[in-house]
């Protein structure tokens, strides 16, 4: 019960923000494909997509049909619509690229007597992980896809329903691969691990197709998500990019955004995804070992341009410090970090002894034409100090909507708009 609240709120907050947010991957919005009426086809009329800001695609054989990853609830019956009217045969299995909650919404739509549900083994844990917190994340996706649960809380949302409380997804789990055949079709299901550990990818050698799930899209990834996650190894990204590479596919299918059609199209498209961040990796490696600090590695590591892959959804700077901490973890060798004394605790002092919130206040407002950043950061001082103080809350709004006028990140946006809202909040 509590796991389907979750889902119901994740959809909520999703649709929420489908007009607020700016695109990511191939032009995606997360109210893409609410308009289209014909699924699209590929591979010779074999694979069809839906759209959504999950994709669910259906692949078709004189056996029956296999569906790959099942969207959002809240597209579920419109993805099995336009599946449906390709083809009304069995459904033999569902294949999950993953578990999170855009991959793995439809199934119980999906499901038939007798379909089988294929994932990776460590989707067992990883969904534990996710239930685990369930309140946590509740409050952060609410906040970072700007639904209004979000407002005035980080955390909280509900209490931890246990520590291995996930009820089972798959039937069929499995540890390397996977491999099974329906009617004239291979289906070898890979261990892929990237964005998240339970991470598979789908290939079908007889239409030279992968489904490669959220291992691609058309930005820099994810590779640290603001709304919390384990670390996200960047070296497993270029290892299983790799393997796809080595199939040497004609068409590769994410799970958002569209296709990359052709061989050669792939291969480049792939080849720079997967040098773009292992340059990133690698140069965050180094400033580690040359003494450098987080901060100065997160505002100097830019990749070339000729990796430059976009950063709609990922950015660069959030990777930089998620390798950085993934590998060293919390701890920034300054002594006063090592006690639990909040730095909002230090900023109110600081701000005390500059005379109170509206000093602060005023040379925040001074700098949001020129380092809004910064502005932000001095208008968090001065509220640690005086919370409803009104100048440092209009200074704060407008750092967050000069921002937010800057922003071409689909997560940094909603996480601004999250500001606004707890802006609006504290004035009530």
């Amino acid at each position: 019960m509590r796991r389907t609240a979750l889902i119901l709120t994740l959809a909520a907050a999703f649709a929420a923000s489908a007009h607020a947010q700016p695109q990511f991957g191939a032009n995606q919005p997360t109210s893409a494909g609410a308009g289209q009426t014909k699924a699209l086809s590929f591979a010779g009329g074999r694979i069809f997509q839906a759209t959504g800001f999950g994709n669910t695609f259906m692949v078709t054989t004189k056996a029956g049909n296999v569906i790959v990853d099942t969207s959002l609830p809240m597209n579920a019956a419109r993805h099995k619509a336009l599946l449906r009217a390709v083809s009304a045969g069995p459904i033999r299995d569902i294949i999950l690229t993953h578990s999170h909650g855009d991959h793995t919404g439809g199934v119980s739509a999906w499901k038939e007597a007798g379909t089988h549900v294929v994932g990776q083994a460590n989707e067992v844990e990883f969904r534990n992980y996710q239930t685990r917190l369930e309140g946590f994340f509740a409050a952060r996706n609410a906040a970072q896809y700007n639904a209004t649960a979000g407002i005035g809380r980080m955390g909280g949302a509900g209490a931890n329903p246990g520590n291995y409380a996930a009820p089972p997804l798959a039937d069929v789990l499995f540890d390397k691969e996977y491999r099974f055949k329906l009617g004239n079709l291979t289906f070898d299901c890979l261990a892929m691990p990237g964005e998240t550990p339970d991470m598979l990818n789908v290939w079908i050698p007889e239409l030279k197709a992968l489904f490669i799930g959220d291992n691609y899209y058309a930005s820099f990834p994810n590779m640290y998500t603001l709304r919390g996650t384990p670390p996200r190894p960047a070296l497993n990204y270029v290892e299983s990019i790799d393997k796809v590479l080595a199939l040497k596919p004609e068409i590769v299918l994410p799970s958002h955004g569209v296709p990359i059609v052709g061989a050669e199209n792939v291969r480049k498209t792939l080849t720079q995804y997967r040098d773009a961040i292992l340059y990133v990796h690698d140069a965050t490696v180094r400033g580690m070992n040359e003494g450098k600090d987080v901060y100065s590695l997160m505002q100097s590591i830019k990749l070339p341009p000729e990796l430059y892959v976009g950063e709609g959804y990922g950015a660069i700077s959030w990777s930089v410090r998620g390798i950085y901490e993934g590998y060293a973890g919390w701890f920034d060798t300054d002594p006063a970090t090592m006690y639990p004394t909040a730095p909002s605790q230090a900023d109110a002092e600081l701000v005390r002894v500059a005379g109170g919130a509206g000093p602060v206040a005023a040379r925040a407002e001074a700098l949001v034409a020129t380092d809004p950043a910064l502005a932000l950061r001095l208008t968090s001082a001065a509220l640690a100090a005086e919370p409803k103080n009104p100048a440092a809350l209009t200074a704060r709004q407008n750092a967050l909507e000069k921002l937010l006028t800057l922003s071409k990140n689909s997560n940094e946006s909603g996480w601004l708009h999250a500001g606004l809202n707890r802006v609006a909040a504290a004035r009530k």
